[in-house]
């Protein structure tokens, strides 16, 4: 079997199947890496989606101040009042398999800053040319309590005046003139209540999905292309040298067998 491996084409072969294992092995590697980031996820929203609520200056002292990772999806309280004059849409948000709006609120707070508010969803309007109807937030002091979510990225449509692309921060603050802090809330509870709110966000999804069934099995077939090579290259020796593949056990004849005969 040596002299056939050493022959040119053989060794392709052998580099083909080496190539496959590492390939093999890489696609086991992303897929355990997907898997690393979601268990990541769902540990720190189950750390935090359900813990008390605190004030939101104790995680973000300043409307300068980043959202630390791991204050991600942390619930928060804050008392202001809500812009309704500056309310914005977010286009093509899904809710239930259906595409419509999110309502970004701004809730000027004490110190002259402001927290976006996610208020929830609304079905999209009977034409793409008109808005839908939007409940009210209430009006004079209210207290939000809900969970805090980063700024998304910005996706750099133009879209018309009073809606969004995505939950990107900055556009809200520069369509608004508002100083907002750099994390927005998703709304849980206010009170006193509006008389009507949009539908409620449905809580974050912390499935982990098949990512580390799918690493496991593509780490099981790193070695397939070397063997399947090795068992190709012995059954050509064995051929090139006449030497017939071992035959099994002869059959046990028994009595019986014999007087049938």
């Amino acid at each position: 079997m040596l002299g056939v491996l050493r022959r040119p084409r053989w060794i392709a072969y052998l580099v083909l199947g080496v190539l496959f294992g590492v390939l093999t092995f890489n696609l086991g590697q992303w897929q355990w890496g997907r898997y690393e980031a979601k268990a990541e996820r769902r540990d720190l929203i189950t750390a935090n989606y359900d813990a008390a609520p605190v004030p939101l200056g104790q995680v973000l002292p300043g409307p300068a101040a980043p959202l630390p990772h791991d204050d991600q999806w942390r619930r928060v309280t804050v008392t202001g009042t809500y812009a309704a004059d500056d309310q914005h849409l977010v286009r093509n948000r899904p809710h239930g398999g259906v595409y419509g709006y999110e309502v970004l609120v701004p809730l000027l707070l004490a110190d002259g800053s402001a927290v976006a508010v996610d208020r929830g969803w609304v079905p999209n309007a009977e034409t793409a040319t008109t808005l839908p109807d939007v409940p009210a937030p209430p009006t004079g002091e209210v207290t939000v309590t809900g969970w805090l979510r980063p700024s998304e990225p910005a996706l750099g449509h133009q879209l018309p005046a009073g809606q969004l692309p995505s939950v990107h921060l900055a556009s809200l603050g520069d369509a608004t003139g508002l100083d907002l802090v750099q994390a927005y809330v998703v709304l849980q509870d206010e009170q006193p209540p509006a008389a009507q709110r949009p539908e409620p966000l449905d809580a974050p999804d912390v499935r982990l999905g098949s990512h580390l069934a799918y690493s496991l099995q593509w780490w099981l077939t790193v070695p397939l292309g070397v063997v399947l090579v090795l068992v190709m290259a012995r059954q050509t020796a064995r051929d090139e040298s006449g030497t017939p593949a071992r035959e099994g056990r002869p059959r046990k004849v028994r009595i019986w067998d014999e007087e049938d005969a």
